[in-house]
């Protein structure tokens, strides 16, 4: 039986090769003949008896210039757990308690399977150790997590089943230890690549009110769009969304206004505004599309990540009740012909217009480079904090590192560019599926940004290869070798933005496709397996344990009819 799994394994590995080098020489994986059903599939079997858990090492931590990303999904004892996989992170922290931190992510049993369940982990020291109780349902194939709080501290987990494409919030109120299911299996709808926020703006109508909304074309039930007033315990029939966005988030003003960005999985992107979301006693309506030019668009399958996004649509509202209060902001990694950038836009007249595209990652313009996964967030009082995975100092224009930058006048401009960890191979322990997830997540406080990637530090020598595990990490613009902001070029004339909800652009990709199985030789050389944190790697910009101050059915998919189905990446 071990030799069989092996020959599987190296079947697979060979053909992920070829496939790599049939598609070397292009930009991007050819648009034509788009899968027709989505990546997930109903029916595959958890990982054999025997394969997880059995084989553990220390848990890695890894320093990088002032900065030190501690190993999320370790086992009871804190040990890394040799042979698994994890990605796709999504992080809450409790806004009453920043020791109090939360990650969920896709938690593969072994890298030979592509079945999958909804792992988390908890802090209570700011992210310095962290426990990883298990999986919110043992045996159960999930994906797509996202997680969100509330303004007491409560946290919510999104989850979608995959063999029914329909979802389910699980709350916490005991910072992540423990979770408990407020919707029964699939009640929250749902569909692929879901999101959803909160409002925690407690003058709003729908203080409390949770928003979800995901790409139509793989669903639960029809529509995109659906509202909770009870803590997710009841969730409403689903409506649809002009223009049927994909791929990205949403976010709540002041005033209750909830703002959804998405794109059209090409170069199309909106902001699409409803003023009466916070009211129960009405259905949702969206009242304003506003079109929104971000640079380029956006990448499924590029070479840093084959079997997925090199980023979604973020959309984030200051609230911070200063100058800058209810701007809106977006991010995403775009590409403009090769390679990807992180682009910014800015609103200040409630998503009536943009400006235009601002490129944050500063180095040299240069096609062969990816900066990918790019995502934001906005501090209570004001500041922006973006991060991102960057392959800026990388020969092969693949190995990445996580890199920060910020703004402190709403975007005007940025902060130089700080790389915060150590550079991996992003084709390195893929778990059957090529990828290493589509986002990373980030939530600020006045001070600092804490962060939930993925990377490939872990080595694992059965395999040969390094390892996908989650990684928390703490940027701060006063912290590590992070330089003093300086003003950078403005962006141009301010862009007209349109009300129309008419969908026009075509999707198309631009993004490199050549893949490496070759284990990094120095990626990952400073960053030595340890099995606790010393004095050493306690630089001033890392959490410690001190109180940080901060101001939670259906028996199948039913798919949408759409003129060209898209790949699916979740």
């Amino acid at each position: 039986m071990r030799s069989s799994a092996v020959l599987t394994v190296n079947l697979f590995v060979c053909l992920s090769l070829l496939a790599a080098l049939a598609t070397a020489s292009g930009q991007a994986l050819p648009r034509e003949g788009r899968m027709t059903e989505p990546l997930e599939k109903p029916g595959m079997p958890p990982a054999p008896v025997g394969t997880y858990r059995l084989e553990t090492s220390p848990r890695l931590i890894s320093p990088y210039g002032g900065f030190i990303s501690y190993q999320v999904n370790v086992d009871q004892n804190g040990n890394n757990i040799v042979g698994d996989a994890a990605n796709e992170p999504s992080i809450a922290v409790d806004p009453t308690n920043g020791n109090k931190i939360a990650i969920g992510w896709r938690q593969f049993n072994t890298w030979t399977s592509n079945f999958r369940q909804s792992g988390y982990g908890y802090t209570t020291d700011a992210g310095i150790h962290w426990h990883f109780p298990g999986t919110l349902q043992p045996g159960v194939f999930r994906s797509d997590p996202v997680l969100d709080y509330d303004d007491t501290g409560n946290f919510y987990y999104l989850s979608l089943l995959v063999n029914t494409f329909c979802g389910d919030i699980w709350r916490s109120t005991n910072g992540g230890q423990s979770w408990t299911e407020r919707s029964p299996d699939g009640a929250a709808h749902s569909g692929d690549k879901e999101w959803f926020t909160v409002d925690k703006t407690p003058a709003s109508m729908g203080h409390g009110f949770q928003y979800q909304f995901w790409t139509g074309f793989f669903a639960c039930t029809s529509g995109e769009f659906s509202r909770s007033t009870d803590g997710g315990a009841t969730w409403q029939s689903p409506i649809n969304i002009p223009n049927g966005p994909d791929w990205g988030s949403l976010d709540v003003a002041s005033n209750g206004y909830l703002f959804i960005g998405g794109n059209d999985e090409g170069s199309s992107f909106w902001c699409i505004r409803s003023t009466n979301a916070q009211n129960p006693n009405v259905t949702p309506t969206f009242d304003q599309v506003t079109t929104v030019n971000m640079g380029g668009s956006i990448v499924y399958g590029g070479s840093v990540n084959p079997g997925g996004l090199a980023g979604q649509t973020f959309l984030a509202v200051d609230r911070s009740g200063g100058p800058t209060n209810n701007n809106i902001y977006m991010v995403t990694s775009v590409s403009s012909g090769g390679g990807t950038n992180v682009m910014f836009v800015r609103s200040t007249n409630g998503g009536l217009s943009f400006s235009a595209p601002q490129r944050i990652n500063d180095d040299p313009s240069n096609s062969a480079k990816w900066h990918w996964l790019g995502t934001l967030a906005v501090a209570p009082n004001g500041r922006i904090d973006s991060v991102w995975l960057d392959s800026r100092n990388a020969a092969n224009n693949l190995d990445s590192q996580l890199f920060y930058s910020w703004s402190t006048d709403g975007g005007l401009t940025w902060a130089p560019n700080v790389a915060v960890s150590n550079s991996f191979d992003p084709l390195q322990g893929w778990p059957n599926q090529n990828k290493i997830g589509d986002y990373i997540t980030i939530v600020s406080d006045n001070t600092g940004g804490d962060v939930a990637y993925s990377a490939t530090f872990n080595f694992n020598p059965s395999r040969g290869q390094h390892e996908q595990d989650v990684y928390y990490v703490r940027v701060s613009p006063s912290g590590g070798a992070t330089p003093t902001p300086t003003a950078t070029t403005s962006p141009t004339a301010t862009a007209t933005a349109t009300s129309t909800a008419t969908a026009t652009a075509t999707a198309t990709a631009t993004s490199t496709a050549t893949a490496t199985t070759t284990p990094m030789s120095t990626a990952t050389a400073t960053a030595t397996p340890t099995a606790t944190p010393t004095a050493t790697l306690s630089p001033t910009a890392t959490p410690t344990g001190t109180p940080r101050v901060t101001p939670t059915p259906r028996t199948a998919p039913t798919p949408r009819i759409r003129p060209s189905p898209p790949p699916r990446p979740v």
